[in-house]
C-alpha cells in the first residue's frame, strides 16, 4: 500500500476509530493503543474493499474485537483505568451526557455510540456487532431508558 493511501485512510478514519475504542474501553491510553493497532492491521490488509463504507465497517469490527480482547485480558482485569473524557467533550452538557453514556454497561454503551455518535443504522450496528436487528433495537431502547433515568426526563434522546 502506498504511503499516500495510508495517509488518506488514516485522516478519514482516525477520529471514528479512536472514539469507538474510547467509548468501548473508557480509557484514553487503551483507546490510543487500539487505534494504533487497528491502523496497522488495516495497512497490512491486502484485499481491496468495494467502497469506503465497507472499509469503515470492517475497521469498526476490528476495533470492537480488539476492545473485547483487551477487556477480557488479564492485564485489564487487574488495573485501575484512567478516565479522561475531557478531550472528547466541550460543554458541560456534553460532559454530563458523556459521563452518563460511559456509566452504561459495555453492550449498551457501544450501540449508543455507534447509533448516535457514528450515525449507523440499526441494521449496520447489527452487522458490526454480530447481533440481530431486534437485539440492537432492544439494547438501544434499554440504554435510552437508563440514560433518561440518569439524566432526567428533560433530555430527549
Amino acid at each position: 500500500m502506498e504511503q499516500a493511501q495510508m495517509i488518506t485512510i488514516y485522516e478519514r478514519m482516525k477520529n471514528t476509530i479512536y472514539r469507538t475504542a474510547l467509548a468501548y474501553c473508557r480509557n484514553v491510553q487503551d483507546a490510543e493503543d487500539i487505534t494504533h493497532d487497528v491502523f496497522l492491521i488495516r495497512f497490512r490488509h491486502e484485499e481491496p474493499f468495494p467502497d469506503e463504507e465497507s472499509e469503515k465497517a470492517w475497521m469498526l469490527r476490528v476495533t470492537v474485537n480488539r476492545c473485547k480482547n483487551l477487556l477480557k485480558s488479564f492485564r485489564r482485569r487487574f488495573t485501575v483505568p484512567l478516565e479522561d473524557a475531557s478531550e472528547v467533550c466541550v460543554t458541560d452538557a456534553e460532559h454530563s451526557i458523556w459521563d452518563a453514556v460511559n456509566a452504561l454497561p459495555a453492550h449498551y454503551r457501544i450501540v449508543i455510540h455507534l447509533y448516535y455518535y457514528e450515525g449507523y443504522t440499526v441494521r449496520e450496528i447489527g452487522a458490526i456487532t454480530h447481533k440481530s436487528e431486534t437485539s440492537v433495537q432492544t439494547q438501544l431502547y434499554r440504554a435510552r431508558k437508563l440514560l433518561k433515568k440518569q439524566l432526567g426526563e428533560e433530555l430527549e434522546i
